[in-house]
């Protein structure tokens, strides 16, 4: 048998610095290049000193532990108990899921007879089991599998960042109320340019009960000055409420939005609670959250004390002016 070292060291150095390069992006940690590279070449080295048979002694329970908490203190630094140790149990957790997917996918694509032919009887009575996984199959799954991982825990990281912007609002109209939940924007300045009076989007649909019957699936469209213009001698409750709110689209060309005066806006965030009576509803033909897990967009400044937040917040949507089409 041909054992190529440089193969195994070069193998290795990249395993161990992708899953060096997770442990510091999950712990939301930016080592220096050489920090990651010294470490992932030490792990390496340790792999590459299994064919020398002299050093077998080294591979022990012990001396791999050792070996993986100089890996992190050559790529993280030690800083204090607390920090180390979280980097350990990120970089350990990343390790075994890493392990445990290579495992579980090298068994989903065998058949049964593959799988019974490593299974054996040992003497004590206990079941023994046989695992050969090739090399470019190991090689190619883990980053697979890491880059997977990354991405589940980013789209976590995503809907809880999402929740801690997300409250509930209901917004009153005489004796009729509308619910939903929606999503603080600090990054929206829609306004009336009259009367600079904030406004807050909400999907048409939520309103559907009491907008005409002709609206139905026409305020995607646009034109919304079509659509009062309609109005002209029919009898709806709230034309007087009507609003046309001038912005500007993606395509940076003026069009307007259909927006309703309310009689108050009720915003709860946490155990935050804030009403406004100074604001206008537009109404959005589209779906705000492909997830559904808004309904309507909060202008920042409908939200009382409030603690200042960065603009350009990736949970912005929009910056200067509503973007939404």
């Amino acid at each position: 048998m041909v054992v190529y070292i440089d193969l195994i060291f070069i193998t290795n150095l990249l395993i161990d610095g992708a899953l060096l390069w997770l442990t510091a992006w999950m712990r939301k940690q930016r080592p220096s290049w050489w920090r990651l590279i010294t470490s992932a070449a030490i792990g390496a080295l340790y792999v590459v000193m299994m064919f020398v048979p002299q050093l077998s002694f080294m591979y022990t329970f012990m001396l791999k532990i050792g070996l993986s908490l100089i890996m992190l203190w050559v790529a993280f630094g030690f800083g204090s108990l607390q920090h180390y140790i979280r980097n350990m149990g990120a970089f350990y957790m990343i390790n075994f899921a890493a392990a445990g997917g290579i495992i579980g996918i090298h068994y989903l694509l065998q058949n049964s007879g593959e799988i019974f032919s490593g299974i054996w009887f040992t003497a004590s009575g206990g079941l023994s089991f046989e695992l050969k996984i090739g090399f470019w199959f190991t090689f190619i799954l883990v980053f697979v599998i890491l880059l997977w991982f990354k991405l589940v825990q980013s789209t976590r990281r995503t809907l809880e960042n999402r929740h801690t912007y997300i409250g509930e609002v209901k917004v009153q109209i005489g004796d009729y109320s509308v619910s939903c939940k929606g999503l603080l924007d600090t990054g929206n300045q829609l306004n009336d340019p009259l009367t600079r009076i904030p406004v807050m989007i909400m999907e048409a649909s939520l309103w559907e009960d009491r907008l005409p019957p002709s609206w139905k699936g026409r305020l995607a469209g646009g034109e919304p000055d079509k659509l009062v213009l309609e109005l002209d001698g029919t009898d709806f409750e709230w034309q007087d409420r009507l609003r046309l709110v001038p912005y500007r689209g993606v395509n940076r060309d003026v069009a307007f939005m259909l927006a309703i005066k309310p009689d108050v806006v009720e915003i709860r965030i946490g155990d935050q609670v804030s009403q406004a009576t100074r604001v206008l509803i537009g109404l959005d033909g589209g779906q705000l959250s492909h997830e559904r897990t808004y309904q309507a967009i909060i202008h920042p400044d409908l939200i009382q004390d409030r603690q200042e937040t960065d603009s350009s917040s990736p949970l912005s949507v929009a910056q200067t002016t509503h973007t939404h089409s």
